[in-house]
């Protein structure tokens, strides 16, 4: 299977028009001309991929709006009524600057990552802990190394245990981006990426009908699962090939700077550095992944949730957060406040939730950083 939904086919041929067509009127057998990524920047589709319906579900639940269509062959009427006009296509290439380049993992190291996070969660001896951990880190920071990454595109993992697996993965791999656009030395961030695959060891620890209960938590099962944090720390704190960083890293990743987080009510200059980026991350791959007792927040909500928490994140590392994430790749389609769908084209670093879009029907140029449309956002 390819290492993103849908398949791969190279023999189209007889190619006629490409058409952007609403989501709801894409259907199986169709050929995808574009790449897609999440919000998340995860990779999602490929060009030349033929959809399926299953495809076509998940892209709707990733909030794909649009996809770009190719259609071939003497079957005019399977093409959509609404179309990009030459000329906007045109304007699109024009403005089009490509994403900074962002962490990729191929099937081979996604099978691999798959199969260790599996092993972390069953078998809790020290030696495999720090092997399999080590080795997971070392494969991220060889993906991140391998074309200079400095945001996401983490490939979606498929396990017996989606949620626990792919956030620990998630939040090492978000850790480490932050780390790295922070100036860490390749240790400091291999490390950072070892304490988020081990962060969250201790829910195995964790009653079973507490950690996927499909319902909100009662006060009572919320202290247990707050425990889990030490069950993580007292699985890891004798073993002596983990630093010190690490092990506390692990340990306060749930403290807050104002002192109301846990386990132990740490305050801003208390709290390990590798802590203060790793509760960044968990909070943010927390909110914007659905449970079975709540849906998830859009990257854009999680975003903005995360900057009202600056009593409670450190500030510098919320920046580089932000900073470092592409909120709205190129080449995605959203919706612009005044109602008109468009094309992204070129991403602000500076302000991720106003990039540069062109209009799909006006052919418009809207740098929505500019004060010119300081009235104008991005509605979905």
């Amino acid at each position: 299977m390819n290492s993103s939904y849908g398949s791969q086919n190279n023999s189209i041929s007889g190619f006629q028009k490409v058409v952007s067509v609403p989501i709801d009127d894409v259907r199986p057998g169709m050929v995808c001309a574009q790449s897609i990524e999440d919000r998340l920047g995860r990779h999602l589709v490929n060009s030349g991929a033929v959809l399926n319906q299953y495809v076509i579900d998940r892209l709707k639940v990733f909030g794909i709006l649009y996809l770009d269509i190719r259609f071939s062959g003497p079957n005019r009427t399977a093409v959509p009524k609404r179309s990009i006009s030459p000329e906007v296509r045109e304007t699109i290439q024009r403005e089009r600057r490509p994403d900074r380049p962002k962490v990729r993992l191929d099937r081979q190291i996604k099978t691999q990552i798959e199969k260790g996070m599996e092993l972390i969660y069953t078998d809790s001896r020290p030696d495999v802990l720090v092997g399999v951990s080590s080795k997971i880190s070392d494969d991220l920071m060889n993906a991140i190394g391998k074309n200079d990454a400095v945001a996401l595109n983490l490939v979606e993992l498929k396990t017996s245990d989606e949620y626990t697996f792919n956030h620990s993965v998630d939040v090492a791999t978000i850790a480490m981006v932050i780390a790295k656009n922070m100036h860490y030395p390749p240790e400091k961030i291999r490390e950072i990426g070892v304490a988020g695959i081990l962060h969250d060891v201790g829910k195995s620890k964790v009653p079973i009908e507490i950690l996927n209960k499909p319902a909100r938590l009662t006060n009572d099962e919320f202290e247990v699962i707050k425990k889990h944090s030490q069950y993580s720390f007292d699985m890891i704190k004798d073993v002596p090939e983990l630093s010190d960083e690490i092990k506390k890293g692990v340990l306060e990743h749930h403290e807050k700077i104002n002192g109301r987080g846990y386990p132990n009510g740490l305050t801003e200059d208390e709290i390990e550095p590798y802590a203060k980026i790793l509760t960044v991350a968990d909070i943010y791959d927390a909110l914007c992944t659905t449970r079975p007792y709540k849906k998830g927040y859009t990257p854009r909500e999680s975003v903005e949730m995360l900057a009202a928490m600056t009593d409670q994140l450190d500030i510098d590392v919320l920046n580089v957060f932000f900073s470092s994430m592409v909120l709205y790749p190129v080449d995605s389609t959203v919706r612009l406040s005044n109602g008109e769908e468009a094309r992204v084209v070129r991403s602000n670093d500076e302000l991720i939730t106003r990039p540069v879009v062109v209009g799909m029907k006006s052919g418009k140029v809207y740098d929505l950083s500019s004060t010119d449309y300081l009235n104008l956002v991005i509605a979905s």
